[in-house]
């Protein structure tokens, strides 16, 4: 019996690669199935054409696919009936930032569910674990570090997952290592190489880590302290991770004027290291860099021609969003002294100056873009809020201040909690950027709800995904539906190796969403980005449903996914 199993599986598989629909779908399993989808158009994640087909599901698994009316005469807890609608594998966002929401929040993930992201995969520059005395005393919030010293000892990185899994999630949980955490971890906040000792604690770190599960080490070299990691380092770091199918994933150095440079650096990390290399949010910044965007392609395209393992991924949207305070120099926040400087008037002109210079040896993306393309947000006193969502052009004129005054002045006043929206990139470039068979998607965000957010938040919180089938698919044509679905969803876990996920198939997890190709769209716009997104309809994570008809259940079946090195 096991061997015609078998048989008919491969007979399944190969009739679905092709691209029509399985021959005949597996007998039902006693007792029928929990959910039957069905008079969709399938299309898998493999890129493979669009058909119409069934697929039903048992438990937390894909029991059967087969084609349309496969499953009429079978027994359904439930039925969805698909007509002129999409079925897909749920998508896989390989940048989410929704720690805080699971550590702390109701685990819903609204934001993102409504996008169709059934996988959010962190740990962009920093990671909540593992902690140890270092991580734990850079920690200025007691309530936090209180929680934080459960991820402490050998499994602290699995104890972490678990934990914010444990409290209830609606979306499967990943996560990198890190780099800045790697870094305290061994050496604390301060610049400056590692020792010998601090190497080796480095690597036991790395190599437990991923022992419990994280899928490589990922680095934000813009931002302080993972800035202060030399070439060098972050090689030895690889070279840990390499053994457990690691990946060095990273927001290069510079993707402005030393653009083409910083993805020198990364390929040299990953080909040293011996591990694939990812770059996140692929962009050139600044008009005066754009025209640098099919060199960098042909970077990756050269790297891959010789046999080096180099992808990217990206996001849809002209502007990036990080931390006002990015745009001080990462020197001046060294030991956790950021606060400190900033409020000393000895070092004033200094700074003002370095922050108004075009090339201060940091990536400053405030001068780069220039100050009439930054949109400062998150202001919490009463008396900045008039200045929610200004330019900061418009603010410097308002306060009769040059703008890289009010930078150091705001970020002081705010206690370093503004964030700010940086209008960089070119539609051309993202356009470019689609049509390469290696890019997949992430959304840089973390997960709101819009009844309780306030405040200004960039629109891919909300409207990601759903712009890429919207705008890119539909409306420019920039890309199949077939393309777009599978970069969305395989083409992550397979970067990552998961393997229980990520396409539509007999005996895997079933992440599954339903999704209306005619009416999908994001509604999130930078002035009003406090709107979810519409057109896609049902989202079952691990077989349950989390959205139905376009309203969250309140179920939180997400569960923790881990790297190739798990276990060893």
């Amino acid at each position: 019996m096991a061997s015609l199993r078998n048989t008919l599986a491969l007979v399944v598989l190969l009739a679905a690669c092709a691209g029509g629909p399985p021959v005949s779908p597996a007998p039902a399993p006693a007792g029928g199935y929990d959910v039957v989808i069905e008079n969709g158009r399938i299309v898998d994640g493999t890129g493979s054409a669009w058909y119409y087909g069934d697929l039903a599901i048992r438990g937390d698994r894909i029991a059967a696919m087969g084609p349309r009316g496969a499953f009429r005469a079978s027994r359904a807890a439930a039925r969805v009936d698909a007509t002129g609608h999409v079925v897909a594998p749920g998508f896989i966002d390989i940048q989410a930032h929704s720690i805080g929401h699971y550590m702390f929040g109701d685990g819903k993930a609204i934001s993102m569910i409504t996008q169709g992201i059934t996988t959010a995969i962190h740990g962009e520059g920093s990671s909540l674990g593992p902690m140890n005395d270092r991580l734990l005393a850079a920690e200025d919030d007691t309530a936090s570090r209180r929680v934080l010293s459960r991820f402490t000892g050998p499994n602290g990185f699995a104890k972490w997952l678990e934990y914010m899994v444990g409290r209830g999630t609606a979306q499967n949980v990943g996560s990198f290592i890190g780099d800045g955490t790697v870094r305290v971890y061994a050496k604390g906040t301060e610049e400056g190489r590692l020792s010998p000792a601090e190497l080796d604690t480095m690597r036991a770190m790395v190599t437990r880590s991923m022992r419990d599960g994280a899928f490589g080490i990922a680095s934000a070299l813009i931002y302080p302290p993972n800035t202060y990691a030399s070439t060098e380092e972050l090689i030895e770091a690889a070279k840990a991770m390499a053994p457990y199918g690691g990946v060095y994933i990273t927001h290069m150095r510079s993707e402005g004027d030393k653009f083409l440079e910083a993805m020198d650096e990364a390929i040299r990390i990953g080909r040293e290291g011996g591990v694939p290399v990812e770059i996140f949010h692929l962009k050139a910044s600044g008009p005066r860099n754009w025209p640098k965007m099919p060199v960098a392609i042909a970077k990756i395209d050269s790297a891959r021609a010789a046999g080096q393992d180099v992808q990217a991924n990206m996001y849809l949207y002209p502007a990036g969003g990080n931390s006002f305070a990015s745009c001080i120099p990462p020197k001046y926040a060294a030991g956790g002294r950021l606060m400190e400087n900033l409020k000393n008037p000895a070092l004033r002109a200094t700074m003002v100056a370095e922050i108004l210079a075009r090339d201060a040896g940091y990536e400053n993306l405030c001068e780069i873009a220039t100050p009439a393309n930054v949109m400062v947000v998150g202001f919490r006193k009463e008396a900045n809020r008039r200045f929610e969502g200004m330019r900061l052009a418009d603010i410097a004129t308002a306060l009769g201040k040059n703008w890289a005054e009010v930078i150091i002045d705001l970020n002081v006043d705010e206690e370093l909690g503004l964030g700010e929206l940086l209008f960089l990139m070119s539609e051309e470039n993202i356009r470019l950027q689609l049509r390469q068979p290696w890019i997949k998607f992430g959304t840089d965000a973390g997960s709101m709800d819009p009844a309780t957010a306030r405040g200004m938040v960039h629109p891919r919180t909300y409207g990601n995904f759903p712009r890429l089938f919207a705008r890119y698919v539909r409306e420019q044509q920039v890309l199949t539906l077939e393309d777009a679905v599978r970069k969305a969803s395989a083409a992550v876990a397979t970067r990552l190796s998961i393997t229980d996920r990520g396409v539509l198939k007999q005996g895997l997890k079933a992440d599954v969403i339903v999704f209306d190709p005619a009416t999908i769209t994001d509604h999130a716009t930078f002035e009003r980005p406090h709107q979810l997104s519409t057109g896609v309809r049902d989202v079952f994570v691990n077989g349950v449903a989390v959205l139905r008809n376009g309203q969250h259940t309140g179920a939180k079946p997400g569960v923790v996914v881990r790297g190739p090195g798990y276990g060893r």
